[in-house]
């Protein structure tokens, strides 16, 4: 069976507040059906997931964000080894930085939809700023789904690529 060609990653741990958003996204893009979209959650990033980049089109990794602008932030991805490569939570930075070196070859399109957090101590609800954000978060994401197109992506970018 083949592999649907978008893979849409969302992760973090829901006991702690904001830090949900990940994995709320992810609930809420599974109620609607996109064919050709694999949907993926963990608490954290590992080496294993660069292996969940095999043989697709576009990768977007969602994931709460206590720095970014309100209420998303929307960018490229680059492979790049950074402090996170040799611990257990890693950066999508360096989880497409495993797969180039797995596969001696680039990752896919990998983009990082950040959803603006504030409260992310263990045992916390979700903020009421942080569900209004993934109210807008969730329109971005479900465009996206739709149009699993690498230009249209770019173009939903701000001044066409921020990249991290």
């Amino acid at each position: 069976m083949q592999k649907p060609n978008a893979l849409v990653f969302g992760y973090g741990n829901p006991s702690r507040g904001d830090d949900a958003l990940g994995p709320l996204a992810l609930e809420q893009l599974a109620s609607l059906d996109f064919a050709d979209v694999e949907l993926l959650g963990d608490f954290q990033l590992q080496i294993e997931h660069a292996l969940d980049l095999e043989n697709r089109t576009l990768v977007l990794f969602v994931d709460a964000n206590a720095s970014c602008a309100a209420p998303f932030e929307f960018c490229r991805l680059q492979p790049a080894r950074d402090r996170s490569y040799t611990t257990h939570a890693m950066s999508p930075e360096a989880v497409l930085q495993v797969y180039r070196e797995l596969n001696d070859r680039e990752p896919p399109p990998c983009f990082l939809l950040g959803i603006r957090g504030e409260r992310f101590e263990l045992g916390e609800p979700l903020s009421e700023t942080a569900a209004a954000n993934l109210v807008a978060a969730m329109e971005f994401l479900e465009s996206l789904c739709s149009r699993l197109e690498l230009e249209y992506w770019r173009n939903c970018l701000p001044n066409n690529g921020p990249t991290r």
